[in-house]
């Protein structure tokens, strides 16, 4: 038995387990068009694509974007993409608020004007779609099958999605706004199985990601403590994680809820970014106390990861 899985062992005994929202969440009952409090939503409705299922694509333009027609924009690209404006359009009458947060930010001089691209969980094939892949073959068997079996309903999709969003979706936001298409402009950021798949889009393509956040990274794969999972999440970042020096992440998380466990596991995920050369320049990891696993709780703390991926240094 190596070290790692000797001290997730130890971790999957000792954690305590909070009470969980379902992960996989289901789709908003209407398409309706989410109100922005501040500037506006575009759709793109149930965007083809040969990767993956056809998704609505809701695309947040900031006050402004039509007037000063010479200004381009950063974009940050954000998975659970029903979640994100309006708390009314939500299955649990919660949102990020990301338009009031950035329009915050932009005001202050804080990051400069960004779009926000929000992409729809396919709600059955969530945890397939957000599952990093090429985490798979480093976990044994039986922990792989099952999680395949049952999690991931025997297929799965996260490699697929990825070129979706890289192939298909990116050239088309590009193509149709006025973006800084560069990687320092171009961000990911999700929350829990959105997390997890944001950082291994930076990591598997590091030359069109400047930086990812995840809020709440539900680097444990299910509902239970466990070693096989997070240990297979280790491996693959201490292998695979994206260039200190072209690269900032930021990682968070609570302390009730499903966030009840995250900590030691989180703990390990900080020294494997570190021992990679990312420093308090680029890598930020923090935990608040008494949050738990839910927008509400990211909302509040959105602005630290905002400003943290896309602040002027």
């Amino acid at each position: 038995m190596d070290r790692w899985t000797m001290i997730l062992g130890v971790f999957a005994m000792s954690a305590t387990i909070g009470v969980a929202r379902a992960e996989t969440l289901p789709s908003v009952a209407a398409p309706l068009l989410p109100k922005a409090t501040i500037g506006r939503i575009e759709r793109m409705e149930n965007l083809p694509s040969k990767y993956v299922t056809p998704r609505n694509i809701d695309i947040w333009i900031p006050d402004g974007y039509d007037v000063n027609v010479d200004a381009r924009y950063n974009v940050l690209y954000m998975q659970d993409g029903q979640m994100l404006y309006d708390a009314e359009a939500s299955w649990n009458k919660q949102s990020w608020h990301i338009d009031v947060a950035i329009t915050k930010l932009v005001t202050e001089k804080k990051i400069p004007g960004t779009i926000v691209v929000g992409i729809w969980n396919n709600a059955k094939a969530r945890h397939s779609e957000y599952y990093p892949q090429k985490f798979l073959p480093l976990i044994k068997e039986p922990a792989r099958a099952k999680l395949i079996d049952e999690a991931l309903q025997g297929t799965p999709r996260a490699d697929n999605y990825l070129r979706f969003l890289v192939k298909e979706l990116k050239p088309a936001i590009d193509a149709k706004f006025r973006t800084r298409p560069e990687r320092e402009h171009t961000f990911v950021m999700g929350s829990s199985m959105g997390g997890m798949i944001s950082i291994y889009a930076m990591n598997e393509y590091p030359n069109v990601f400047g930086g990812a956040a995840g809020l709440s990274t539900h680097w444990v794969g299910g509902y239970q403590a466990n070693a096989a999972l997070p240990l297979a999440a280790f491996n693959y970042l201490r292998d695979r994680l994206a260039n200190p020096a072209e690269h900032r992440l930021y990682m968070d998380h609570g302390t009730t809820e499903l966030d009840a466990i995250y900590r030691p596991y989180q703990a390990f995920i900080d020294e494997i970014v570190r021992d990679r050369g990312y420093t308090k320049d680029n890598f930020l990891s923090r935990v608040f106390e008494g949050e738990g696993h839910n927008e509400r709780a990211w909302a509040a703390r959105v602005e630290i990861p905002l400003e943290f991926l896309m602040g002027r240094r």
